[in-house]
C-alpha cells in the first residue's frame, strides 16, 4: 500500500534529468505542471496508484488498473482513466531509460471551477500524471535483487485513528492522506537520538490494529500468519498477494480484528507495500519483534514470483 517512494538508502541522483507524463504528453520534470484549479491540488479529488516496474514490467498492472478504475468509479469518474494508460507507463520508463522503478500514476477530475460541487461527468476534463523513479532490482538475491529498505522497520504506534469507511472509503485510493501525514508527524515527535521510529501504526475508533501510514500488517502466533481484517483499513496488492503465497503454501492464516498486545506479543512481525514489498519488523513501541521462518519464507516467495514474472 506505498504511496511514496522510500528514500531508505536510496539516492535521487539524476532527478533533474527525468522526464514525467503529464496529460498525453512527455514533459521534462522542470517543466511539468499542473494547473493551480486542479480539483486534486484543491479538494484531493484524485486517485493515485504506486507500482513497481521490475525489468520494464510493472507487476500486477491488471489488478493496479482494476483498482485505479474502482476509486475513480467510487469519485464519480469512471471516465477519467485513459484507454492507453499502459503506453503512457511504458512510454515514461522508456524515455527515462528504466526497468526496475517506482511508477506512480495520478487521475484527478482536472481543473474546474472553485465550488465544492463537481461540475457534471460531461464537461470531465481530467488530469492524468506518470512518474517514475528508479529503485534497484528485485527479484531473488541470488540474481542480484535486493531491498530498498536498509534496516527491519520500527514502528510505533499513534494516536491518530485510521479514517473510517464510513467517513471516506477506505477501498478507494485517493489523494486524501492527511490521516497518514498526521500519524508519520506523531512519530517524528516521538523520535529522538536513541529512538527514530520509520513507520506508524494506526488503530480504527475502536482500538483495534487497522495498518501502518503506508503501508499493511501481518504478524505470526503460535505458527499462524495473522492480518487485521478491519473496514476501515486499505487492501493492499501487495497483502493480497502475499495471502495467495500464504493459501499455496497451506500456512494457517487468520483474518481478524487484534489489539495492541497481539502484536507486541508476537513471534514475527513484518509490513507490506509495493515499494517496500515485504519488510520485517524489528519492534512495535521499542518491544522486540523480529523477523522469523515464516516471513523469511514468504520473502523468498514474494521475490521468486517477482522473478518468474518479470524477469524470466
Amino acid at each position: 500500500m506505498s504511496n511514496q517512494p522510500p528514500t531508505d538508502g536510496q539516492s535521487d541522483a539524476g532527478a533533474g534529468d527525468r522526464v514525467y507524463h503529464v496529460n498525453g504528453r512527455l514533459v521534462p520534470r522542470g517543466s511539468a505542471r499542473v494547473s493551480v484549479e486542479d480539483r486534486g491540488f484543491r479538494y484531493g479529488d484524485a486517485a493515485f496508484e504506486t507500482m513497481r516496474a521490475y525489468g520494464g514490467q510493472v507487476l500486477d498492472w491488471e489488478r493496479h488498473l482494476a483498482r485505479l478504475r474502482r476509486t475513480c468509479e467510487t469519485l464519480g469518474m469512471a471516465a477519467a482513466v485513459p484507454d492507453d494508460l499502459a503506453l503512457r507507463v511504458a512510454d515514461t520508463l522508456d524515455e527515462n531509460d528504466l526497468a526496475d522503478a517506482y511508477v506512480r500514476v495520478t487521475v484527478s477530475r482536472g481543473p474546474q471551477s472553485g465550488k465544492l460541487t463537481p461540475a457534471p461527468a460531461a464537461d470531465l476534463d481530467p488530469t492524468v500524471v506518470v512518474v517514475t523513479k528508479p529503485l534497484p532490482r528485485g527479484g531473488l538475491p541470488d540474481a542480484g535483487g535486493e531491498p530498498v529498505w536498509d534496516d527491519p522497520a520500527v514502528v510505533q504506534t499513534v494516536g491518530t485513528r485510521r479514517m473510517p469507511d464510513a467517513a471516506l472509503p477506505a477501498d478507494a485510493k485517493t489523494h486524501n492522506y492527511l490521516n497518514g501525514v498526521l500519524a508519520r508527524l506523531e512519530l517524528r515527535q516521538a523520535a529522538n537520538e536513541a529512538y527514530d521510529p520509520d513507520e506508524a501504526l494506526m488503530r480504527d475508533l475502536d482500538g483495534n490494529v487497522a495498518e501502518g501510514a503506508t503501508s499493511n500488517l501481518f504478524f505470526v502466533d503460535d505458527g499462524a500468519l495473522k492480518t487485521p481484517e478491519v473496514g476501515d483499513l486499505l487492501p493492499g496488492i501487495t497483502r493480497e498477494v502475499v495471502l495467495e503465497l500464504a493459501a499455496a503454501e497451506s500456512f494457517p492464516v487468520e483474518r481478524d480484528r487484534y489489539d495492541l498486545d497481539d502484536v507486541r506479543e508476537a513471534d514475527e512481525a513484518f509490513l507490506t507495500n509495493r515499494t517496500w514489498e515485504l519488510r520485517p519488523v524489528a519492534t512495535v513501541d521499542g518491544i522486540d519483534v523480529g523477523s522469523g521462518p515464516i516471513t523469511s519464507l514468504l520473502r523468498r516467495l514474494y521475490d521468486e514470483r517477482v522473478e518468474k514474472q518479470c524477469y524470466r
